[in-house]
């Protein structure tokens, strides 16, 4: 019997990561997944030699010679159905603005136009993808959040995304609800954090990983600024966890690595808000976002 097997691009910033996957059964095949890490203001056909390398890469660890398919986790703003790139003024990408990633993909790798290339938001996938790592997960409701540079969120019920309707918020998107003084996104996010910090402390830091190091070491104003983001993420989903009747909440993104700090006080919240919701923490945000991708291409 014939395996299919896809291609899974998870697509960054800085970074590529490729992977070859069994479609069939949902698994990163062993030794191929491949990361780069480049400049992405770099031309685009650069841009394009560094994907197609990592790709290629990809393909020949997996010694798998035939694929169904390829799927791509990207950030947005992007035309997922089209392909096409509306990246602006972020400082990535900067001359990616309106091309067709999909045509450009085809190009580099030499595929024929009817070869399938599939997009979706990286939340999206990675929300997906953590629902496809547990088969189980595939009954249930599940409402996803990456928590880093920015606030990403998906509703997942069955294995399939959920971007409308009344129980959801327009888009599927949570970083734009109001909230306080502005938006979740300037409370929950690597940059609230940040501003929550210098509010405290009169002190610039550069990334949330410094922040994460001065709570390890007992700044007892880091450790706050998490704790308090953690009451901060249950204000902003716990209105959408009972709207949609979700089964589990998964935290990832980079400073779900602190969650040791914050997720005390948000299961409190949860718990005072008498959700009977399971609640975890993502060990392998980076499989996850691949297998969420592929999963558009799932052969049940």
């Amino acid at each position: 019997m014939n395996i299919p097997y896809a291609i899974g691009l998870d697509i960054g910033g800085t970074h590529i990561t490729a992977a070859v996957i069994n479609i069939k059964e949902m698994k990163v095949i062993d030794f191929s997944l491949h990361k780069e890490s480049f400049d992405s203001n770099l031309p685009a056909d650069e841009v394009m030699d560094i994907w197609k390398k990592a790709i290629a890469t990809a393909i020949e660890n997996s010694k798998v010679t035939a694929m169904t398919g390829l799927a791509v986790c990207m950030p947005g703003p992007f035309d997922y159905q089209k392909g096409i790139c509306w990246i602006k003024d972020q400082s990535k990408y900067e001359h990616f603005y309106g091309l067709n990633i999909r045509d450009l993909l085809l190009e580099h790798l030499n595929h024929s136009t009817d070869f399938p290339v599939l997009f979706e938001n990286d939340a999206v996938c990675f929300g997906k993808g953590e629902v496809f790592k547990e088969k189980a997960n595939l009954a249930k409701k599940v409402m996803a959040v990456t928590l880093g540079t920015g606030l990403g969120a998906c509703f997942i019920d069955k294995g399939v995304s959920v971007a409308e309707g009344e129980c959801v918020p327009t888009d599927g998107e949570i970083y734009n609800l109001p909230y306080k003084e502005g938006i979740a996104e300037d409370y929950v996010s690597a940059r609230g954090l940040l501003s929550h910090y210098k509010a405290l402390s009169g002190t610039n830091l550069h990334n949330g990983l410094e922040l994460y190091n001065r709570a390890i070491k007992g700044d007892v104003i880091a450790i706050k600024v998490l704790e308090e983001m953690g009451e901060d993420l249950a204000a902003v989903v716990i209105p959408w966890l009972e709207k949609f009747g979700a089964d589990h909440f998964i935290i990832g993104g980079k400073i779900a690595n602190a969650s040791a700090f914050f997720l005390p006080l948000f299961n409190k919240k949860i718990k005072e808000a008498n959700l009977e919701v399971t609640v975890y923490v993502s060990t392998d945000n980076e499989a996850a976002a691949l297998l969420g991708a592929a999963s558009m291409l799932y052969k049940a």
